[in-house]
């Protein structure tokens, strides 16, 4: 083994033994690649069934998945997939991050969120120093309530320059910053946001300040010189609409730029006008692609700068917030899954502040016989635990190099590059929000994802998939989410869940279907399962009466007029058709089938066949309506609108 001063050096590609001198063989990235492609051909011949001459010459694509920015997902990533590496923290296009200095004891910034309620300033005061006291380490005040009146009684006792501050005032702004100016300490450096969001806020059509006043603002806090920043570009209202990772950052960088073409009109310089900007995007429980999201954002918006002249300028500070629309009114206890996964996913991004929504937000006045305090407390825990006890922010960038995550990177930023692209060529940020671009751009991606939602490609667990029919009702939501509409994922299942809970409240039991089990527990198990859990999902009930079960009998005792055929293929050819039979002739008057009427004898007859299909493919927002419907004695929606 060769030595470099008596130290034994690594093995390198031409070093043909091992440490004690046995020949070691060498493959490049290149064999070993060709030979897990052959691996992977092998098996998918035999999962599919078919030889391996009828697969694609690159197998593997059939393994691939695509986002909704057109993103190619590999099922594998290794060296040939090697990047060149970016520069380091504090370096432009600042992918691994805007400050080379962040205290890595520290981590991320853990953001608390406070005034969103009906409490008084003194209440705000003593909930936020406490939060301070407990792990909190910026300040994000809703002044809605209170009014510009209460900031000074809301922050008495708040140390603003180690606790950063971020301002959500709507159209009170000129008023409320006013009252921070005069509370911030003379001739220190502090962290303050103003959080003027008029081009963003116009999405969520919300109240807010006027784009020449923003203007104004920004200009008072760069002579002010204490490190007041005036401008939130606020992404997370593209995502609560339905946008994808790609096109929130491409919408949110046009945005950006609009307005520094405001300031810059005004008399600034680039410089000054990319300075008074910080960045807030959406984190989701998609860690990966939360991950390569935040890199990305930096990137595109470190060209924006780069190309005004000033790169230096283009580290804007960046706040997560986990994602509003991925959480649940049903079995809200899993949000708290979905946020831990969206906070790693942000702070091994690399964002400078994390804000976790309560795991019951979406609920209105929350879930039951839960305090907000206890809410408070799980959504600061949950990023105390992964930096104190995980350790997650004592490394810069520690995704930095990975394969995958380098090229997800890459591929967001193209992505949000390609849609900003676009707002630019129909004439900017404001041409495009007038026309309509950006609405239509945004509701064809929520479209899609909510068919895949309704398909079941898509699992929100605790909602389309491992739904608990036995959970309290809960108040159905008006579309928001803390005042402003959010299309939640969950959103078509729960409405039918609330259908079903409704019934329950009216008769006294809720909806229920009969399950017809053929042959054995073995035989009719997995689809037996299936029924029950695709019928839960939309809030009803599936009575199954065991095997070997009289089902004209059951049928007749339940009294459903809906039942669901449960067993195997081969059963479904020599018994589906009498079971169809005894269960018409004991008064059901829809007969369904978990899984194909191919599988029924070529020559059944009308009577005998099921009267549809229960499959994986299925809509199934669209045909638990329809159960619903025919269990109601509701009248069927209108062909194309919602139940």
């Amino acid at each position: 083994m060769p030595t470099e001063g008596g130290v034994p050096s690594p093995v390198t590609s031409t070093d043909s033994t091992d440490p004690v001198g046995a020949e070691v063989p060498v493959r490049s990235a290149e064999d070993g690649f060709a030979a897990w492609r052959e691996a992977v051909a092998g098996v998918l011949a035999k999962s599919r069934r078919v030889d391996r001459s009828e697969l694609p010459d690159r197998p593997e694509t059939l393994l691939e998945t695509t986002t909704y920015d057109g993103v190619t997902i590999s099922p594998l990533y290794g060296p040939l997939d090697e990047q060149p590496e970016p520069p380091l923290p504090g370096h432009f296009p600042y992918v691994r991050g805007g400050d080379r200095h962040r205290d890595v004891h520290v981590g991320w910034r853990v953001a608390g969120r406070y005034g969103r309620d009906d409490a008084d300033a003194a209440t705000v005061n003593t909930r936020m120093l406490d939060g301070l006291q407990n792990g909190v380490s910026a300040l994000w005040l809703s002044t809605g309530v209170i009014g510009a009146g209460g900031v000074a009684d809301a922050l008495t006792g708040v140390l603003l320059d180690l606790a950063p501050l971020t301002v959500d005032a709507g159209a009170d702004l000129p008023a409320v910053a006013d009252a921070v100016f005069d509370v911030l300490p003379a001739e220190t450096r502090v962290t303050v946001s103003l959080g003027a969001a008029p081009l963003t806020d116009a999405v969520a059509e919300v109240p807010t300040v006027s784009l020449e006043n923003t203007v104004a603002l920004a200009r008072r806090a760069a002579a002010d010189g204490r490190g007041v920043r005036a401008i939130t570009v606020d992404g997370t209202v593209f995502h609560d609409a339905g946008a994808a990772d790609g096109q929130e950052i491409g919408l949110a960088v046009a945005a950006g730029l609009e307005y520094v073409r405001a300031l810059v009109s005004a008399g600034a310089t680039a410089a000054e006008a990319l300075s008074q900007l910080e960045f807030r995007f959406a984190a989701t429980d998609q860690q990966f692609e939360t991950i390569a999201k935040f890199r990305a954002a930096r990137r595109v918006w470190a060209r924006v700068a780069q190309v005004l002249g000033a790169p230096d300028h283009g580290a804007a500070p960046q706040h997560a917030v986990t994602s509003a629309a991925m959480m649940t009114q049903r079995d809200p206890w899993v949000n708290m899954l979905r946020t831990t996964l969206a906070v790693f996913g942000a702070g091994v991004g690399g964002a400078d502040a994390v804000t976790v929504l309560p795991f019951d937000v979406a609920l209105p006045g929350g879930a039951p016989d839960v305090s907000e305090t206890f809410a408070a407390r799980i959504a600061r825990n949950t990023q105390l635990l992964l930096l104190e006890e995980s350790h997650l922010g004592r490394v810069l960038d520690p995704a930095g190099g990975s394969w995958y995550v380098e090229s997800l990177t890459d591929a967001t930023a193209e992505a949000a590059w390609t849609v900003f692209q676009s707002i630019e060529r129909a004439g900017g940020y404001r041409s495009a929000l007038d026309s309509g671009e950006i609405t239509r751009t945004v509701a064809e991606t929520r479209a899609a994802r909510e068919q895949d939602i309704a398909h079941r490609r898509t699992s929100v667990t605790g909602v389309n998939e491992f739904p608990n029919l036995q959970e309290p009702p809960v108040t159905p939501g008006d579309g928001t989410v803390d005042g402003r509409p959010v299309a939640r994922y969950a959103a078509a299942f729960e409405a039918l869940r609330d259908r079903g809970d409704a019934v329950a409240a009216e008769r006294g039991s809720r909806p229920v279907v009969l399950l017809a089990p053929l042959g054995s527990v073995a035989e009719h198990n997995a689809r037996t399962t299936f029924a029950a859990n695709l019928m839960a999902s939309g809030g009803i009930e599936a009575l199954n009466p065991g095997a070997n079960a009289d089902l004209a009998a059951v049928a007749a005792e339940t009294g459903s007029p809906v039942a669901i055929v449960c067993g195997t293929d081969k059963r479904y050819a020599e018994d589906g058709p009498a079971a169809v039979r005894a269960l018409r002739d004991a008064g059901v008057t829809t007969v369904l089938l978990a899984g194909k009427s191919s599988t029924f004898p070529s020559d059944t007859d009308g009577a005998a066949l099921p009267d549809g299909d229960l499959t994986l493919s299925i809509d199934a927002v669209a045909e638990l309506s329809r159960i619903l419907d025919l269990l109601t004695g509701a009248d069927p929606a209108p062909e194309g609108q919602p139940a």
